[in-house]
């Protein structure tokens, strides 16, 4: 077997008869080898150019296990405002769903506009690459950035998280949406097109047909990610969770973070439970008995009559 080990005469016949192979490894040991020293260097050059010390390291160490000790230590629990909390964290989810299920749909449209293979004559392809540059913009600032903006804009509360959500999940569903139309087989697009089907018939059922999983699966996912990354809205005035968070960490209720902390982890996972069931059934599917009359299943099997 592959697993045994093998004698020495009989490693040394194989390195005779595939010398190229065992010297693609050694040069591969080599790089991986050199990209370690790399690495290496790198971060020593890192703590000596910014002046952190050993010294600091060690002490930063101890203050954050005294942070995760004081979280596990819960004080006057009876008396934590509840209520509050749990408001607050319905308006995380009620925004984080507002937002991404509003960039789901805008990004739909402008990723057939961003597809190549769907803007795939030259006086469309400009047109898609003008969609792809808008798509990065959007994508190039982060969520606490556009919120910041919209904090400005429109004032502090949901409506400014709802929208930073709705700016950056446009520019990265649009363009994972397109990288999913332009992995498509194009076999079923040529035949609808041979049998003269219209643009538009064939980018739906010639190309959507098969991105749709991958359209499912990016949006389910956006909204565990949101779930997630939408406390920190909070902490520049978008509204929901986050203003807890930033509340409770100056008055250094460390105990309160890790309850919300937890609670947030107990929904990412219930999400996740969710989507995994949504894409079992709408991406993987469910086994359908064809040539099989429904009353044939039904009826039991009818014996031969023997005299």
């Amino acid at each position: 077997m592959l697993t045994d080990a093998l004698e020495p005469h009989v490693v040394s016949s194989l390195k005779q008869q595939h010398g190229h192979l065992f010297a693609a490894q050694r040069r591969y040991l080599r790089y991986l080898a050199i990209l370690a020293v790399v690495i290496t260097l790198y971060y020593l050059y890192f703590f000596s150019y910014f002046g952190i010390p050993w010294s600091e390291v060690v002490r930063g160490t101890r203050e954050v296990g005294r942070y995760f000790l004081r979280m596990f230590v819960w004080h006057n629990v009876s008396e934590w405002p509840f209520k509050y909390y749990f408001t607050q964290i319905a308006i995380t989810l009620a925004i984080v769903f507002a937002g991404t299920i509003t960039a789901s749909f805008l990004a739909l449209p402008l990723s057939f506009l961003a597809a190549r293979n769907v803007m795939s004559t030259p006086v469309l392809r400009p047109v898609s690459m003008i969609i792809r540059r808008l798509l990065d913009v959007l994508r190039g600032l982060d969520m606490a950035i556009w919120g910041l903006i919209f904090v400005r804009a429109v004032g502090m509360g949901p409506l400014a998280g709802v929208l930073a959500i709705v700016m950056q999940d446009l520019g990265l569903l649009g363009k994972l949406y397109a990288e999913g139309h332009e992995a498509v087989e194009r076999s079923p697009s040529r035949g609808l097109r041979a049998l003269g089907a219209s643009p538009l018939q064939t980018h739906r059922f010639g190309i959507f047909t098969q991105s749709f999983p991958t359209f499912l699966a990016l949006s389910l996912y956006q909204i565990e990610s949101n779930t997630r990354s939408a406390a920190v809205l909070g902490f520049v005035g978008a509204g929901g969770i986050g203003l807890v968070y930033a509340e409770n960490m100056r008055l250094w209720n460390w105990d309160v973070v890790m309850f919300i902390t937890l609670i947030l982890v107990a929904i990412v996972m219930t999400m996740d439970k969710i989507s995994a069931m949504l894409r079992a059934k709408y991406i993987h599917g469910e086994e359908i008995d064809l040539f099989e009359p429904e009353e044939r299943k039904m009826k039991p099997p009818v014996e031969l009559y023997r005299p």
